[in-house]
């Protein structure tokens, strides 16, 4: 890790909530990174399980901030303000990094200093056992916004960024209870190329019951998101285009559900919602 006193080159933010069962696991694939110039931030968003004694074992390798529970966003957007570095890491508390993770993307920024985000490949594991990634879910680089709008093709834990770019987008948008990743990211790649580094760096790890991504209904933020880009970015035609087919698919796709769900109600707002892009 960095030196007392010195700027690190990397600061990694780890938000966590709850999740003593692995966040020692993930703690210590960071600090078993062979790239030493980090500082890593642990944000503990309210925990009440034994979150806090996990983490004072670690007391003098990392710098740990508490809060009361506000969310994911918060929890990172609290440790991008804590930091000072230039180059910014996410890592999930129920992910893991492999060792060279850190080195490649610095390296990678050091080589090409045009660029603001890149990511890596990952390694999956749902359960326990390795699965393989469907065709939809494999990540492109490069100008990926079009892409972007049908599923999550970034993940936060495979991701290193310049700090200005958060400057420039802003932050994650704390209202949002899901999807803030893919918010974040559809704002970002609507400016700015996200490139790819294939080798995996992440062991992104999923099936448990508290991961925000399980169950129905998500879309709803994912509309709420492309709603937000449409009324507030500068798009261009082809993007605009693209960003209404995806809004309008999906709202008719979630009120189909809500319908099946016996909520008329809602069903009728995100069917007038898809008619005022039309």
């Amino acid at each position: 890790m960095a030196e007392t006193g010195s700027a690190p080159q990397v600061a990694v933010i780890l938000p966590t909530y709850n999740r003593a069962w692995c966040l020692a696991e993930a703690v210590e694939s960071v600090l078993a990174q062979r790239f030493r110039d980090f500082e890593l931030i642990v944000v503990d968003d309210g925990s009440t399980d034994d979150t806090p004694a996990v983490l004072s074992r670690y007391e003098g390798r990392i710098r740990t901030i508490r809060q009361e529970n506000r969310g994911v966003s918060a929890a990172r957007n609290r440790g991008i303000a804590a930091s000072r570095s230039p180059l910014i890491a996410f890592l999930d508390s129920d992910d893991l990094w492999l060792p060279g993770k850190l080195a490649r993307q610095a390296a990678f920024f050091d080589e090409h200093p045009e660029a603001v985000i890149c990511q890596t490949g990952e390694i999956w594991v749902r359960n326990g056992r390795r699965v393989n990634p469907g065709l939809r879910h494999r990540k492109p680089s490069g100008w990926i916004f079009e892409p972007s709008l049908e599923l999550c093709l970034v993940s936060p834990s495979a991701v290193m960024a310049r700090r200005g770019l958060f400057a420039e987008v802003g932050l994650f948008d704390e209202t949002l209870p899901a999807c803030e990743d893919y918010d974040l990211w559809l704002r970002v790649s609507l400016r700015h190329p996200v490139f790819l580094l294939p080798e995996p760096g992440v062991v992104k790890r999923g099936g448990h019951a508290d991961q925000l991504s399980r169950g129905w209904g998500l879309d709803r933020h994912r509309v709420r998101a492309i709603e937000k880009i449409l009324r507030t970015e500068r798009l261009t035609p082809g993007q605009r285009a693209a960003a209404v087919r995806v809004l309008q698919r999906k709202c008719r796709i979630y009120a189909e559900g809500c319908r099946k769900r016996g909520r008329p109600g809602e069903a009728e707002v995100y069917e007038r919602l898809a008619l005022r892009f039309g």
